[in-house]
């Protein structure tokens, strides 16, 4: 098992681009047999890949409670590993580890890391070889309860060959471990923990919930990863070991100012107005013996965005007699 981070805080639109290195023993070599139904890579070369985080997180794509101070729409840094089939940092429908649950809540990496190592330790000394060579990674939504978005156990291997390139779009999921509503909700431990699962725009099913747009049928990708296969060369190069880490990769965002890249291809979200329910109708004002009139009112709960659907009247009156005339 290889981990990789980046060195800090990743801009919500921010294009990161991360080296890593994979690698596997030669046709030479007879592993002990692997326990798993995975098919067997073959891929005899050491394969150099170049990852490309986009975030697509923008207000125009999410406007419901986007949050812009304290703190401002971000992601932290990333947390990705290399690894045999046998191996999950996290599974959708499983709980999550205590280790995920401080990154996704807290974004403190220490114990996730540990568990990484220790699953590496473990593996590698009972197996000695990766199986399937897979990525995994982890990035939380920040701020949020226990949101991020991340890959679980993407095989790079197919067959006798490395694939070239892969993409795919990421959406948001729920560690189950917190149980607010909002990217700013205070903390609310999830007692009993529930399961890692994918929010949708319908799920949870609660109109406070920061992901909640009914009339949509699908929520846009919140962002986008692309793994592509490298030729090793002068100018890209696989990241150095440390000594006393040598299991570690480590990966900084690209230096580069075209590394920060603000989209535009991402098509708004519209956001329909919301309302609070109504008041209670007030006293009838009128003449005794006449008819009267009276009031209820509600109050915007959010305005609309995005070509979303328009406030309904906000204030109702209808006809009533008047009470207790003398």
């Amino acid at each position: 098992i290889n981990t990789l981070s980046t060195s800090g805080p990743l801009q919500h639109f921010a294009i990161v681009t991360l080296a890593l290195t994979l690698s596997f023993l030669g046709h030479g070599v007879h592993p002990m047999p692997v326990p798993t139904e995975a098919p067997i890579c073959t891929a005899s070369e050491t394969a150099h890949y170049s990852l490309t985080f986009t975030g697509k997180w923008t207000q125009a794509a999410f406007p419901k409670q986007y949050p812009v101070y304290r703190p401002p729409a971000q992601w932290s840094n990333l947390i990705g590993v290399t690894h045999s089939s046998d191996y999950h940092m996290w599974q959708r429908n499983e709980f999550a580890s205590n280790g995920v649950r401080e990154f996704t809540e807290k974004g403190e990496a220490w114990t996730l890391i540990k568990e990484i190592e220790a699953a590496g330790e473990r593996i590698q000394s009972v197996y000695g070889i990766f199986s399937a060579p897979a990525l995994s990674f982890i990035v939380r939504i920040v701020p949020s309860p226990d949101w991020f978005v991340g890959v679980d156990s993407l095989d790079l291997c197919d067959g006798d060959r490395w694939k070239e390139s892969v993409s795919l779009e990421l959406f948001p999921y729920d560690a189950g471990t917190d149980s607010g509503f909002t990217f700013s909700s205070p903390n609310f431990e999830t007692i009993p923990q529930d399961k890692v699962t994918q929010i949708t725009s319908s799920f949870p099913s609660h109109p406070a919930n920061s992901f909640f747009y009914p009339r949509l049928k699908h929520l846009p990708p919140i962002a986008k990863m692309t793994l592509t296969k490298i030729k090793k060369t002068n100018q890209i190069i696989s990241l150095p070991l440390e000594p006393t880490q040598s299991n570690h990769l480590r990966a900084s965002s690209h230096p580069h100012p075209s590394a920060f890249l603000l989209l535009s291809d991402q098509p708004d979200t519209p956001l329909d107005c919301e309302v609070s329910v109504w008041s209670p109708w007030g006293l009838c004002k009128g003449k005794c013996g006449d008819s009267g009139v009276q009031h209820r009112t509600r109050y915007i709960l959010m305005q609309p965005a995005n070509n979303g659907a328009a406030c309904p009247p906000l204030e109702e009156e209808k006809k009533c007699f008047p009470d207790n005339c003398l």
